[in-house]
């Protein structure tokens, strides 16, 4: 039977896995104004190369894995993700979940506008406009004419536009290296990365703060095993629009351990932000499907 053939049972597992991520938030969350962002990315990050060489074997050589036809732009992209992880870590010291997560959901639109630069890919003046006005929601949530706006909010936004910045460096790696390539050199990187800066900043945990850490690291390994079973029965394009899920159960880890909820101002611009966000990615669909009816002249 043909893998990409249970849509709703790899929806089921792109969902499990935005819900398990957000619980990981909320653990991040608990532990991030007393351990650094490097010390808490350090056990990530060794436990997420041990899973990076499972999968490297099962798929074929680890030594194989480790060839990359784009080394330096490999690396680049590693260094991008885990610096968006460590500003994900400072936004959620002092800001709700919710309100991080809402402003770190125009990730599309920012992929959008750097895909014309990066990807040469056009972008037409319907996914521009909803670019626009995805931002006029993020305004909205800062508010920086009310003089509200704060360094988490600033680190979540720099946290959504590194994390489209690397998707974005992803999509050009895929054109000559495996994903599981990718998935080595983001681990080894990161790894390698966060071990050179959390030495300088480390406190040895107590039992309760290695094991909020360890339960980081299975979540996070477990989430991602959870990502890939689900592109193993659905396409990518079906799935994508659920990625906004994690907003639901962000909102509702925030609710259940810290107390907070979104103000109006937040709900509104997440709003605008999902919606816009929603769109593009149709638009997206559009202009692939296009691509491959009608070739482009050369």
């Amino acid at each position: 039977m043909n893998a990409i053939a249970s849509p709703g049972r790899g929806i089921l597992l792109f969902v499990s896995a935005m819900a398990i991520f957000a619980v990981q938030d909320g653990i991040t969350k608990n532990i991030s104004n007393l351990y650094s962002p490097a010390q808490i990315l350090m056990v990530r990050y060794a436990v997420f190369v041990l899973l990076a060489a499972l999968i490297a074997t099962r798929k074929g050589t680890f030594k194989a894995s480790l060839r990359s036809n784009r080394p330096v732009l490999q690396v680049v992209r590693s260094v991008v993700v885990i610096t968006e992880s460590a500003f994900f870590v400072l936004a959620v010291q002092t800001m709700p979940l919710a309100d991080a997560h809402a402003i770190i959901a125009s990730t599309p639109l920012f992929v959008t506008a750097m895909a014309m630069f990066f990807l040469h890919e056009q972008v037409g003046m319907r996914r521009w406009t909803a670019v626009i006005v995805g931002f006029g929601g993020i305004l909205i949530i800062l508010r920086p004419g009310a003089g509200l706006v704060e360094p988490s909010a600033l680190f979540a936004l720099a946290t959504a536009v590194g994390y489209a910045l690397y998707i974005v460096l992803t999509r050009l790696v895929g054109q000559t290296d495996t994903a599981e390539t990718s998935t080595m050199y983001m681990g080894f990187t990161g790894f390698l990365l966060a071990a050179c800066v959390a030495p300088f900043f480390w406190i040895t945990p107590d039992l309760a703060g290695w094991g909020q850490m360890a339960a980081i690291s299975v979540m996070a390994a477990t989430a991602h095993i959870f990502l890939i079973m689900a592109l193993q029965h659905a396409q990518a394009s079906v799935l994508q629009p659920f990625s906004y899920t994690l907003l639901v159960w962000a909102t509702a880890v925030g609710f259940l351990f810290f107390g907070d909820l979104p103000d109006i101002y937040t709900i509104i611009g997440a709003a605008i932000i999902v919606a816009t966000g929603l769109y593009t990615i149709y638009r997206e669909h559009i202009r692939k499907a296009k691509t491959v009816l009608v070739p482009p002249v050369k």
